[in-house]
């Protein structure tokens, strides 16, 4: 039974919410399939049409209805701010809609404004506008989670929502997301988090893209069921079939009951069961309409389909919105989040005492501030970072994905976040990640950095923890917001960490073994830090070098160390060795500066053989060779590992061998 408190809802508060609704289904309708002439239903004929009209449908009705409400509910005196996101990106049709109403799109994009100009101009570019594209978009309201990554936009809403008592998340879920390995997790991993108020709708539509929903085939009784099972109390309210004034004012009765339940801290989920589709061509993922131009009959269906929207009721004859969709316009607010500029630490020096020490001054330092987050899949400890455990500021759950989502929802805030993971689970984040490297590049004001601590590689690990695919993936966008920091001790590992959470519009991944000891000359760190990689003379022959041996990372900058002077003893050659802080610096152009103008040149990496090549891209005209992971046949000792792959005293002074050879012929 449902207890909640449910406010009155007045019948003109009725009527201005399906007012609205109307308006933007009937606009979503109308981008889907008119390039001209939108408000003229009665007198469309086929050169105000698309001839093959493209984009996606079923959605659209469900996303609308929420908007709707989620949007007039902010004026209903919960005393919170509501902030919608759009967890499906093919509700990009809606929330152009909505954006072209409230003139937030004219403000990114002028030629969108609000008369029929703008609107023809919008819907004639839908879907293949520059830079406007047909999806959700960051710059528009209710498009901080852009959707390109399926099932994350739950456990970004609660990121988002993480620490803001007077923030109401709603993200706006389809039943398919809800069969997502993320949004599934995310219904559990709530319970890890405090103060953290996130009001999770689900777009129950029965379908997901290509056929029926498993969450959509299950009754109110066993959808209410699963809820309660993992800590949510549901209420369910089904639309489309019956008076549509009824239907709104009580789907915002219990909205609004249901913000104010979660503002007091109550975890409260609103299913919203339709029909995919409804008020159109039922149950259509796309639009159902596909040959406008050549199909009389499919022409006159759509002359119906816009009409039923009463569009004369909505506009004037100038677009202007007229009577309660004029007074919805003035009663509604779209909530978003702009990210604030936080303070930062004073510098924080390294110590010299170790990975766990140094890593933990660091996130200590950046805590002090208020604003940092620590996520980890249950392996702080493991890493030894066990003193980090149980701080307000650090989260552990055995998710990446869903971990993933809550430092983007946190970083969209303007706060700074790290994930500390194995190396072998990082591919997991792989399609999130270039989700969010996608997202962020249509924003036009920096976020705070996506940061990863990457520990227990291969190299230390079991046969089956050896996977430094997400490295190489990254690296192969050819993005310059990546960047993978291979510090060659923990003073460098500091200095790594610190300045990724300084940084902004980047994706920093930190890949640093949690066993390191050794330390290096500290006469280099300014510039490896600054350029991405420096000669290291205490290591190095003065004047042009024969050989260039390249390090990157903590166990290649050991078997390097280890291996310069047998090489130099047996070649009898000039050799300079280079540390490579920031493997994003193999793609500058200058690299002739720091590995001589003929030498012949080895790196070793401690990821993929590939992700060097790929970086290099076949600019130096010389006798160059990699030594990196290569993936095992079956497991072996670290010793036999190394051997494996030549990346031991042995293989690299037998591949410099190799490299001098060849240059003396």
């Amino acid at each position: 039974m449902n207890h909640w408190r449910e406010p009155e809802v007045s019948s003109d508060l009725a009527r201005r919410a399906d007012a609205l609704w109307r308006a933007l289904t009937y606009l979503s309708v109308a981008q889907l399939h008119l390039r001209s002439n939108l408000l003229a239903v009665d007198c469309l004929d086929v050169s105000d049409v698309k001839p093959r009209p493209a984009g996606h449908w079923g959605t659209v009705p469900g996303t609308a209805w929420v908007l709707t409400h989620a949007s007039l509910a902010a004026g209903c005196g919960i005393g919170m701010q509501i902030v919608p996101v759009l967890g499906a990106g093919h509700a990009g049709v809606v929330q152009r809609a909505l954006a072209w109403l409230t003139g937030d799109i004219a403000r990114v994009y002028p030629r969108y404004g609000r008369d029929a100009g703008g609107l023809a101009a919008m819907a004639a570019a839908f879907p293949d506008g520059d830079t406007l594209g047909s999806e959700v978009h960051p710059a528009l309201p209710a498009g901080a989670y852009m959707g390109g990554w399926l099932g994350g936009a739950f456990a970004f809403a609660q990121g988002m929502a993480l620490d803001s008592p007077n923030r109401v998340v709603v993200p706006i879920i389809g039943d398919g997301e809800c069969e997502t390995p993320s949004t599934a997790a995310s219904w559990l991993a709530h319970r890890a988090l405090t103060d953290t108020r996130v009001l999770p709708v689900v777009h129950l539509n029965g379908h997901r893209m290509g056929g029926p929903s498993l969450l959509g085939a299950m009754s109110n009784e066993q959808v209410s069921a699963y809820a309660r099972g993992l800590g949510w109390e549901p209420v369910v309210v089904e639309v489309g079939a019956g008076p549509a004034l009824a239907e709104h004012a009580e789907f915002h009765r219990v909205l609004v009951a249901a913000l104010e339940a979660t503002a007091r801290g109550a975890h409260r989920v609103v299913f919203l069961r339709c029909l995919k589709g409804w008020s159109g061509p039922i149950g259509a993922h796309k639009t159902p309409l596909t040959d406008l131009a050549g199909d009389s009959c499919q022409l006159a269906a759509l002359r119906a389909w816009l009409s039923s929207y009463r569009p004369s009721e909505l506009f004037d004859a100038d677009t202007q919105p007229v009577g309660a969709l004029a007074s919805a316009l003035d009663a509604i607010h779209v909530g978003s989040v702009l990210p604030d500029a936080l303070p930062l630490p004073p510098p924080v020096a390294a110590s010299g005492r170790g990975f766990a020490t140094e890593v933990t001054t660091v996130l200590r330092a950046h805590a002090a501030t208020g604003d940092i987050k620590v996520f980890s899949p249950d392996e702080l400890r493991s890493n030894h970072l066990g003193e980090l455990q149980g701080e307000a500021w650090t989260h552990e759950v055995l998710a990446e994905e869903v971990l993933l989502g809550w430092v983007a929802g946190w970083t969209a805030t303007g706060r700074r976040g790290l994930i500390v993971s194995y190396e072998a689970f990082a591919p997991l984040l792989l399609t999130g990640l270039v989700g969010q490297l996608k997202q962020r590049r249509l924003i036009e004001h920096a976020l705070p950095s996506i940061n990863l601590l990457l520990t227990s590689y291969g190299w230390h690990n079991v046969y089956s923890h050896g996977d430094p695919s997400l490295i190489t993936a990254l690296l192969g966008t050819g993005d310059p917001a990546v960047h993978v920091l291979t510090p060659a001790d923990s003073d460098r590992v500091a200095a790594a960490l610190d300045d990724a959470l300084r940084s902004t519009g980047r994706v920093n991944v930190i890949v640093a073994g949690k066993h390191t000891t050794v330390t290096y000359p500290r006469e280099t760190i300014d510039e490896e830090r600054h350029r991405g990689l420096a000669v290291w003379h205490h290591l190095s022959d003065p004047g042009e070098p024969d050989l260039t041996l390249v390090c990157a990372g903590d166990l290649a900058a050991a078997v390097v160390t280890d291996a310069v002077s047998r090489i130099r003893s047996c070649s009898d050659c000039r050799v300079r060795v280079v540390n490579v802080h920031d493997l994003a610096a193999l793609m500058a152009p200058d690299l002739h500066h720091y590995f001589g103008t003929h030498a012949a040149v080895l790196i070793v990496t401690l990821g993929h053989r590939a992700a060097i090549w790929g970086l290099l891209g076949g600019r130096l005209d010389r006798d160059v060779e990699v030594i990196g992971w290569s993936e095992p046949p079956f497991p072996m000792p670290q010793d036999r590992l190394a051997a494996h792959a030549e990346f031991d005293v042995a293989g690299v002074t037998s591949a410099a061998e190799a490299l001098l050879a060849r240059r003396k012929r």
